[in-house]
Parts: structure tokens; sequence; C-alpha cells
């Protein structure tokens, strides 16, 4: 599947009304299958308590479901407001070890201006395995669950 094709998808799910669990799922799945290299694919969303929470995932399982804000990777990306790149998660002192065998880490948060609602967050058996165009595919995924997220609390408000 292509990044046009994933995205032309999530579309399609959201103007059926999908539910945003359908579509959170279906964001995993088409990423995870768009690149070799992704070893890990998951989201974790962001609760009012400050916690993320793990939601759907392909790979290994993991013990880091809950997550607190300001802890590993993760946690620093909501604190700091931006995406991580971590080329190689040996160097990173706050990492969180998901597997023995990762060694680089994509965050791309999902966001609509400084509201976060979770990220993305894809481990790689490869170092320094997210490059540019990789970066770019998962933010345009991110921003497309954003307009998802954003839709879903206007409808409950």
């Amino acid at each position: 599947m292509t990044i046009d094709e994933l995205l032309t998808k999530l579309e399609d799910l959201m103007k059926e009304g999908g539910h945003l669990e359908d579509i959170l799922e279906a964001s995993v799945e088409g990423l995870h299958g768009m690149d070799p290299r992704f070893d890990w694919t998951g989201i974790y969303e962001l609760f009012p308590d400050d916690t993320l929470r793990l939601g759907p995932f392909i790979g290994s399982p993991t013990d880091h479901v809950f997550i607190g804000v300001g802890q590993g990777v993760c946690g620093a990306a909501i604190a700091q407001k931006r995406n991580m790149n971590i080329p190689d998660v040996r160097t990173a002192a706050n990492y969180l070890a998901c597997s023995a065998e990762t060694r680089a880490e994509l965050v791309v948060l999902i966001r609509d201006g400084d509201r976060i609602y979770g990220q993305i967050d894809i481990d790689s058996h490869t170092a320094g395995a997210f490059d540019d165009p990789c970066v770019d595919k998962v933010q345009r995924v991110a921003d497309a669950l954003a307009h998802a997220y954003e839709t879903r609390h206007a409808e409950s408000s």
C-alpha cells in the first residue's frame, strides 16, 4: 500500500463515519506494511491525566502500555511538544527499551495546533532507519489522524 492509498482509505473511513478505533487500527496496519524497516508500529493516545496509553500496534508485545508525560522518548516528545527521530536509541539516556533489538525510534505527534491527541511510535532494528521521506509519510498519517480526533471531539461537544 502506498501513502496515498493509505490516506484515501483513512479519508473514506472518516467519511463513512467509521469508529476512531477502526481508523487508528487501519493507520497502524497501513504504515507497518509500508516499510520493511518498521519492526514495531503503534499509537499511544494522550489522556487528560498526562498518561500515554497504548492503542493498536503491530510487533512484539511491550511492557510499556502506560507512559507518563516526560518519561522515555514517547513521553519526552509530548513534554517538549515535538516529534523525535532517534537514529540510535543506545545513545538516548531516556529510552524505554521495548526490545533489545531496537536501534532507532520515531515518534510523530498527532496534533492540531497546540492540542496533542497522541502519537505514532515506530521502532526499527536498523540504526538510522527514519530518513526524511519516511518521516514525511508518517507525518501525513498523523495529520489525517488529528483530523479524525478533531471530528470526534467536535461531535462529542
